[in-house]
């Protein structure tokens, strides 16, 4: 009988435990969804107390300011054509490590895990003087540029992807290779029909990781855009902290609106990131 209390005590502990880190993990988006339809002497007033009604006059001016269609544009199209690339030449790079079987693709693998190692901020000012003497010596514009953003995106992209899908690659039998080679496929055959297919989990992982990454970042665009037309959806969501004033209720109206899109995605993916995560690191 003791026992059995003993038990049931500990699971109703546990359980509090479990309720409570989850209200402490959820109160900071409590804090913005609510504030973001109180003006500033509401929120002023208390920050956790409900708004008096549910006004969306914040949302509208907070998109006319930001311009948050055309950000949400730029966001877009940087994040899709990164992810894409990033996708597509990480996972060809990361079969390819692991079908060849020599010593220098052991030290072109631990090369993209060492690069993991190193900070931005260690490098953001010397990248930013290459970049710049590329656009001042060559044909190609990598300042002030979405191609050039999309550049550096895959550049800082690629260690974390070839490392989660090295791991998965590694668990997949190399006699359905075999088999489709006997069968007279190509080393492209091979790789869309059969190996890219499998690779579906650690893919959808590496969307999403880098997805909430690159739509969020801030750093990087703003050492690399300057035009207003090029602004992302964080750069035009900065402009509302001025130098002598802090429009909160607008920026916080446009923080809900920037974090809405990475969410609503999270939610139909997120079976495959637990899946793909363990995958490319314990396989």
């Amino acid at each position: 009988m003791e026992n059995k209390l003993f038990k049931r005590t500990k699971k109703i502990i546990i359980e509090l435990l479990a309720l409570l880190i989850g209200i402490i993990y959820l109160l900071p988006i409590y804090v913005i969804v609510v504030n973001s339809f109180k003006n500033r002497a509401q929120m002023y007033d208390n920050v956790l107390s409900l708004p008096k009604k549910l006004d969306f006059q914040f949302y509208k001016i907070a998109m006319e300011k930001m311009n948050f269609s055309n950000a949400f544009i730029n966001s877009a199209i940087i994040a899709a054509i990164s992810i894409t690339l990033i996708v597509i030449l990480s996972s060809m790079t990361a079969w390819m490590l692991v079908r060849t079987k020599h010593i220098i693709s052991k030290i072109v693998f631990f090369l993209f895990i060492a690069t993991m190692l190193i900070p931005f901020q260690s490098i953001m000012m010397p990248l930013m003087q290459f970049m710049g003497s590329i656009s001042r010596n060559t044909i190609f514009p990598m300042i002030n540029t979405r191609f050039g953003l999309v550049y550096m995106y895959i550049g800082f992209g690629a260690s974390m992807a070839v490392f989660l899908f090295h791991g998965f690659v590694k668990g997949i039998p190399a006699s359905l290779e075999e088999a489709a080679t006997i069968d007279g496929c190509n080393k492209w055959k091979i790789f869309w029909k059969i190996i890219f297919p499998i690779l579906k989990p650690t893919t959808v992982t590496v969307i999403i990781l880098d997805l909430r990454w690159i739509w969020n970042d801030f750093l990087l665009p703003s050492l690399a855009l300057s035009s207003k037309s090029l602004r992302t959806i964080p750069l035009s969501t900065f402009y509302f902290f001025g130098e002598f004033t802090i429009e909160w209720n607008l920026a916080i109206a446009g923080l809900v609106m920037t974090v809405i899109p990475v969410i609503v995605f999270y939610i139909f993916a997120q079976k495959y990131i637990i899946q793909g995560v363990t995958a490319g690191a314990v396989k």
